[in-house]
């Protein structure tokens, strides 16, 4: 195979991501079936529950996903998630579509394990193609994970209206399929490049190759590293998914405080969500993950995390005013797309690029922490009233995160190779001048 030949097979890889992506971003769609379960008699935390079922079985079964990926291959682990994905909706379709516990299990349970299996299969094979550009090709992976939701939310509602014509089992029927086939189609260029295949004319320069040793499982948990990339992405993700669950309910009431007929603040609380908020997700995940490969993943992760705790705090004096409502939704859902981007490339940064398959699915249980925490207590708080609470106590959240981004650093491999020490931990985040600071500053005669 030619050099300018496997430059140009590269680029089908991206085609299959965002193929299989669309399906897999499936999850973010769940927004637009929460009116009408509410209607049908469910509360807002039962809605929410869902949601977090499905994070929580996203990000378990991929680290179970990123141990099979070499054992069965992407292509194999794609066609699985598709067929489990589809799987899922297609029985909370048949047996049950308001029913509580069919809708946990076929929509959270399995069709989160479907997402698991196949979210990991485009992210693992593009940044093996793609070594050279890593923050692109992980924000385009996972870009249709982002646009997605916007055509399954509308075509739910306003452009399909299957919501309203064919009612909620026949669409989580309708979707399973069309989930399936889409990731089936994507799976078909899901394959691995050869054995020391390396783009032509690519060199890894210092710029790709920092901090790119390849780390064992075992390596990177003994790192600092691992646990405050692992904090930030909870803060970060979580923040995002309550917003996700709460960008339809949150702005119904609000808008509806402000003399909107309920009717009128659905239809703007929709576009928020379904157009505003998706948009702006897809197009996170690729303007974050290129502005990454110039301005750097630490600080790209920390300028993230600090700009989404204050379009937080701001969202509760936004949410009742239909224009701002929409430019809130976009900041947010910017920035929320961008975690997506930023993490994966972070962590073949860290921890090495041939073994983000296999390390990043742990990183991502960070993910399903925050997609358990954060919307249930955005739910439960809803349910008290109080919306504005739940979006003021993520912002503080992100903060913290803000905060753990500033210590990041290269890890120290050696280091990692043997044990993990808070000598180690300190010398790894360069604190060496702040204790010399502190040991002048209480004996000042000695230098």
């Amino acid at each position: 195979m030619s050099a300018v030949r496997s430059v140009g097979n590269r680029w089908f890889v991206v085609l299959g991501a965002v193929l299989m992506q669309l399906s897999l971003g499936a999850i973010y769609a769940w927004s637009v079936f929460t009116p009408p379960l509410i209607e049908a008699g469910w509360s807002k935390m039962q809605t929410q529950v869902v949601f977090a079922v499905g994070l929580a079985s996203f990000a378990l079964v991929m680290v179970v996903a990123g141990r099979l990926l070499n054992s069965f291959g992407p292509r194999a682990l794609a066609i699985s998630g598709g067929l489990v994905l589809g799987l899922g909706y297609v029985l909370a379709g048949l047996l049950g579509a308001t029913n509580f516990w069919v809708v946990v299990i076929g929509v959270g349970l399995i069709g989160g394990a479907g997402i698991g299996l196949g979210y990991v299969v485009p992210i693992a094979v593009g940044m093996r193609w793609f070594p050279d550009r890593k923050g692109m090709i992980t924000g385009l992976a996972v870009a249709g994970f982002g646009f997605g939701a916007m055509g399954w939310v509308k075509m739910a509602g306003a452009w399909g209206h299957l919501l309203d014509s064919r009612g909620i089992g026949a669409t989580f029927v309708l979707y399973g399929l069309a989930f399936a086939l889409l990731i089936l189609i994507g799976s078909i260029w899901m394959r691995m490049p050869p054995k020391g295949w390396r783009p032509e004319g690519f060199a890894a320069s210092a710029a790709t190759a920092k901090g790119g040793e390849n780390y064992s499982l075992t390596e990177m948990l003994r790192t600092p590293q691992f646990y405050l990339v692992f904090l930030i992405f909870a803060v970060s993700a979580g923040a995002g998914l309550m917003s996700i669950g709460l960008m339809k309910l949150y702005p119904i009431e609000a808008l509806t405080a402000r003399g909107l007929s309920p009717v009128e603040a659905s239809a703007i609380a929709g576009t928020a969500m379904a157009v505003f908020f998706s948009l702006a997700n897809g197009l996170g995940r690729i303007l974050w993950g290129l502005a990454s490969d110039r301005l750097g993943r630490r600080r790209s992760v920390l300028i993230m995390t600090a700009s989404q705790a204050l379009f937080l705090f701001a969202f509760t004096a936004m949410a009742g005013t239909p224009w701002l409502l929409y430019a809130g939704a976009a900041l947010i859902g910017f920035n929320f797309g961008g975690n997506f981007a930023l993490f994966p490339a972070l962590t073949a940064d860290l921890f090495g690029n041939d073994r983000v398959g296999q390390n990043y699915p742990y990183v991502f249980l960070s993910y399903g922490a925050g997609g358990i925490v954060f919307p249930i207590l955005g739910g439960k708080l809803g349910d008290l009233g109080n919306f504005p609470l739940a979006f003021s106590i993520t912002a503080g959240a992100c903060l913290v995160g803000a905060g753990a981004a500033l210590l990041l650093r290269t890890p120290d491999h050696e280091e990692a190779r043997h044990h993990f020490s808070m000598h180690g931990f300190m010398h790894q985040m360069h604190w060496d001048h702040v204790e010399e600071a502190i040991d002048h500053a209480l004996h000042p005669g000695h230098r």
